[in-house]
């Protein structure tokens, strides 16, 4: 049986590392063959932090930020082509998303970083990148760009469903029984939970959420942060660090806080803000796969059961793909796209004033 394989490359919002996937994409559904994980290096990830806030000398701080993440993708994709016993000119080839760090589509403009040419080089694979420039271009938010990718991957003809990412911020896709998607983001994933439990616990995430599980919420301080504006607004609608950062949380934050409180609270809005989505956009919904990071996360997991049911909420993994393999097969899938000239985005899911074939394409 003949294959088309291409690799997609994810680094996301919660700056953990890089997940590449390979993806045989010769069949009417993507299979998933392969995974390779590299983590970040510290400094890198400081400095990829650093790039969201701005500050002086930022060009340069993010040309050479490029430079270092297209030696991670790079490695990442050494890693994966390895592990399958492959060589690099059996890829059609590399969708890569690159690292956002500036997410602005109500000026006209969003930046993920990652230097393509050198990917190319440094590979000798064909590249596709920069897939959400050109959707912004068109009008549109540039995110979500997954719900497509989740269409064809989980859409399931006897079944309204939702697809929830739980990256560093939270999306949804609805895929109805009948067909058709939408989506858009919600708002927070896991990226304050994680920043809150590197401050406390000096640790990168609440493992497994034990941490906010053993404290209550603190209902004035959940009503702070569900006042948030963001929220009430009606898709389609994007978001990422440039709003839900450090700052943001300090600001609601009360004097002397309890730090264990404020992990409970935290994971509550996340919870709530996403059930709070799809009960008031998707109420048809029978069943919501989550993939993400935040699938780790048993109480946040356990806390979207109790109040989405009867709906049932289940792992990406039931449905034939690893949760944090999601979002890399979906830019795998995004750069066959490209290279066959066929539209990437949902304009009913990013507002753009129409489809767009999405990505630039760097020639081995």
């Amino acid at each position: 049986m003949s294959r088309e394989l291409y690799a997609g490359l994810m680094s996301g919002t919660s700056l953990d590392g890089v997940d590449a996937v390979l993806v045989d994409l010769a069949g009417a559904r993507p299979r998933p063959t392969g995974h390779a994980h590299r983590s970040f290096d510290p400094a890198l990830r400081a400095a990829l932090l650093a790039l969201n806030a701005g500050a002086h000398g930022e060009l340069e701080r993010a040309a050479l930020c490029a430079n270092e993440l297209a030696r991670t993708y790079a490695g990442a994709i050494s890693d994966l082509l390895a592990a399958a016993s492959m060589d690099r000119r059996q890829l059609q080839a590399i969708g890569c998303h690159g690292q956002t760090v500036r997410h602005r589509p109500e000026a006209g403009y969003t930046v993920q970083i990652g230097n393509a040419a050198l990917l190319a080089e440094l590979t000798g694979a064909r590249v596709v990148a920069d897939f959400r420039s050109r959707d912004v271009a068109a009008g549109g938010q540039g995110a979500p760009l997954a719900p497509a990718f989740h269409a064809v991957m989980f859409a399931h003809d006897g079944e309204d469903r939702v697809v929830l990412n739980l990256g560093g911020m939270a999306n949804l896709s609805w895929l109805a029984a009948r067909g058709g998607a939408a989506g858009f983001d919600t708002g927070p994933g896991n990226c304050l939970m994680d920043l809150w439990a590197q401050q406390h616990l000096g640790k990168p995430q609440d493992d497994n959420g034990a941490w906010a599980a053993g404290a209550r919420v603190d209902a004035a301080l959940l009503s702070a942060l569900l006042a948030e504006p963001y929220f009430a607004l009606p898709p389609p609608k994007s978001t990422g660090r440039d709003l839900f950062n450090a700052g943001w949380l300090n600001r609601r934050l009360p004097p002397e806080a309890d730090p264990q409180v404020v992990q409970a609270t935290l994971l509550e809005m996340t919870a709530l803000s996403v059930a709070q989505a799809i009960r008031g956009h998707y109420p048809g919904a029978r069943r919501l796969i989550v993939c993400g990071g935040g699938v780790g996360n048993g109480a946040l997991m356990a806390r979207l059961r109790n109040l989405l049911s009867p709906v049932t909420v289940d792992s990406s993994a039931h449905h034939g793909i690893d949760p944090m393999q999601v979002e890399a097969a979906a830019f795998a899938w995004l750069a066959q796209q490209a290279l066959r000239g066929k539209p990437g985005n949902l304009p009913a899911v990013t507002g753009a004033r129409g489809a767009r074939v999405l990505g630039a394409i760097y020639p081995p």
